[in-house]
């Protein structure tokens, strides 16, 4: 099968369009930052950098660390950027750009997420680090792809609506899994559980500036919820998108992201900066 130009869209050089990318640029343990600012951040942990380069919010610098080949990607924010990313970052590794055809042998990327997020657990400190057993998305991404219900953890999204009495105008609240070993690789003395995914940051947030919000009781039920062993300790944008597209993609994905504040008690980071340092440096050390 050929994929046509106006479904895959490359550069002259045969580049993915967005990522500006071939899959010799790609190593197999991705990280994927939100801000284009926090690749540098990283790379310079880097013994030698290889390759970079940029177009719009995506910045990617390839590079060594303890030995490894890395890359670091920036998304920018929100489910649809890791729409393009992952999407982008598959057709890079595993389609002939000359051919437009799918490779023989597929490359299977291992995605880790270093992001900031907001604590929805009264016991989880600012600073404190959370890795994502799931991925709550209420985003609607994934609603979009065939087969998503395959991947869908439909005891916990069930559970969900119940508990949230879901409105019916609102995406169905899907729920993925992150892999096990890349979770059991980060889990260690860091906070773990599932993850709310948002399309917004301020009324699919639950903030209410001028506009009102049409859950407004929303944080406070993601907080309740409780299902077995399994909580939602955290809000952000991304990790929902990344893990259901990564598992339809069979890539390897976890997010682990700092909590730069605490919703539920209305506390903010006084130290963004080290916030992000001690992220970095506790996920470096274990890949």
């Amino acid at each position: 099968m050929k994929f046509p130009e106006t479904e895959l869209i490359l550069t002259p050089e045969n580049r993915v369009y967005h990522l500006n990318l071939k899959g010799e640029d790609i190593a197999d343990n991705v990280i994927v930052v939100g801000d284009q600012h926090r690749v540098a951040q990283i790379s310079n942990y880097f013994s030698k950098i290889e390759f970079k380069t940029e177009h719009r919010e995506f910045i990617t610098h390839t590079g060594q660390f303890n030995g490894k080949r890395i890359t670091v990607l920036s998304t920018g924010i929100g489910p649809d950027n890791i729409d393009i990313v992952l999407n982008e970052l598959d057709a890079a590794i595993n389609i002939d750009p000359e051919k437009r055809e799918l490779n023989p042998v597929l490359r299977t990327l291992n995605i880790i997420r270093l992001g900031t997020s907001g604590a929805l657990q009264a016991d989880i400190p600012v600073n404190g680090l959370v890795v994502s057993s799931y991925g709550l998305g209420l985003d609607g991404l994934l609603n979009f792809y065939e087969g998503w219900k395959q991947i869908n953890e439909n005891e916990i999204s069930e559970a969900f609506i119940k508990h949230a009495s879901w409105l019916p105008n609102l995406a169905y609240p899907y729920c993925v899994s992150a892999n096990r070993k890349l979770l059991d690789t980060f889990k260690e003395g860091n906070y773990v559980g599932i993850t709310a995914t948002a399309p917004g940051f301020y009324g699919p947030q639950g903030r209410q500036i001028r506009l009102r919000s049409a859950a407004p009781q929303l944080n406070e039920l993601l907080t309740s919820f409780k299902l077995n062993d399994h909580r939602i300790v955290n809000f952000e944008m991304e990790t929902s998108a990344l893990y259901g597209l990564g598992k339809m993609l069979n890539h390897n994905c976890v997010t682990i992201c700092v909590t730069i504040a605490n919703r539920v008690r209305k506390e903010f980071t006084s130290d963004y900066k080290k916030s992000v340092e001690t992220l970095i440096e506790n996920c470096l050390n274990r890949i």
